[in-house]
């Protein structure tokens, strides 16, 4: 009973933590989709990956990588990310996990 209290306690805790708005999120994809495609399919020749159906922290945190040049170097995504906030990338984690 009292690790299902710590779980309860803890889920809710951290819930707020990642509020996105798949709405803004659909919005900030626009300029996504010449190489993502509109369903996140990706696009080979451009090597660009398929994207949709990923898990919004993972997408997230690639965003991040991407835009802090660390871990991962994209030439053509830095000029994009690099304007965009953390929320920004929650809302936009968002939308595209829900791409099908």
């Amino acid at each position: 009973m009292k690790s299902f209290l710590a779980v309860l306690v803890l889920t809710s805790l951290s819930a707020p933590a990642f509020a996105q708005d798949a709405a803004k999120g659909a919005e900030l994809y626009k300029q996504c989709i010449v190489c993502h495609g509109d369903k996140g399919d990706g696009n080979v020749a451009q090597k660009a990956p398929r994207i949709n159906g990923q898990h919004d922290w993972y997408i997230a945190k690639q965003l991040e990588d991407i835009k802090a040049g660390v871990t991962r170097k994209n030439p053509v995504m830095v000029p994009i990310v690099s304007k965009m906030s953390e929320q920004d990338f929650k809302d936009l984690a968002a939308y595209i996990s829900k791409l099908k």
